[in-house]
């Protein structure tokens, strides 16, 4: 992994019954949304689903250019959050409640 890359894990919750749509969502993610997420820096992105809890667990490679606070307020990551917040826990904006995770171990 490049050297000005870093590692960024978190988890979401899912409402529960909503596990399908979650992934047809994905699956139809909009390009736009990719290409921002991109050029955003995000290189590497995965999210993975307990189905048992609900728990969504994301992780992330961001570059040195990643700013959270830029993608957070641009238009269509906010349309993007708009559209999800009925299928999983949101903060009062619409955004995901995401819960940092601590890495405590990585085999490179």
């Amino acid at each position: 992994m490049e050297n000005n890359t870093i590692r960024n894990a978190f988890t979401m919750q899912l409402k529960s019954g909503f596990e399908a749509e979650y992934k047809t969502r994905h699956d139809q993610i909009w390009p736009e949304l990719l290409q921002l997420l991109s050029e955003s820096g995000i290189q590497d992105y995965s999210i993975f689903l307990d189905e048992e809890s609900g728990i969504l667990f994301g992780v992330q490679k961001l570059n040195a250019a990643f700013d959270r606070s830029k993608l957070s307020c641009h238009p269509l990551m906010r349309k993007w959050w708009n559209y999800m917040s009925d299928i999983m826990d949101a903060n009062p904006d619409n955004s995901p409640k995401t819960k940092a995770l601590t890495e405590v171990f990585y085999l490179d």
